[in-house]
């Protein structure tokens, strides 16, 4: 992880500042790959993943009619399960086919002690949002999220 400024960016994902909520973006060759990323950007502006445990796996079935709304649907199911399960992911697994995506996240329940969360994430919004192939084999998956 490397501070840029009021940025945070790994080279995969990265947060970029809006007003007092947070923007999360992540870069990959495949849809599936600028999700995941995306997706673990939204987990680090909470704690460091890193220090979660990958004990149990909730799997998630979701369908929009493109691909930035598939992400904003998709993060805020993640946040919809931290809050009812009392959990925190670390690693996510995703496919996206046509308007269908399919994830896998992998956590452990949450320990304020271990975790330290940082913020609490209210919700993934629609503003910056975007999901895009800046160029061949270069992905971009984005939205500020609300925290």
């Amino acid at each position: 992880m490397t501070a840029i400024g009021d940025r945070v960016a790994t080279g995969r994902w990265e947060h970029f500042p809006h007003d007092a909520d947070i923007g999360v973006r992540g870069y990959g060759a495949t849809p599936d790959e600028a999700c995941e990323q995306a997706t673990l950007a939204m987990m680090a502006a909470i704690l460091d993943p890193e220090t979660v445990r990958l004990e149990q796996t909730v799997d998630f079935a979701l369908e929009a009619p493109c691909l930035d709304l598939l992400l904003v649907d998709w993060l805020n199911a993640l946040i919809y399960e931290m809050a009812e399960r009392r959990m925190v992911f670390g690693a996510f697994h995703v496919k996206i086919e046509n308007d269908r995506l399919k994830g896998r996240a992998l956590g452990e329940a949450v320990s304020r002690a271990r975790h330290a969360p940082a913020v609490e994430v209210k919700g993934a919004t629609y503003t910056e949002l975007a999901f895009v192939e800046d160029r061949p084999g270069l992905w971009r998956a984005q939205c500020v999220i609300d925290v």
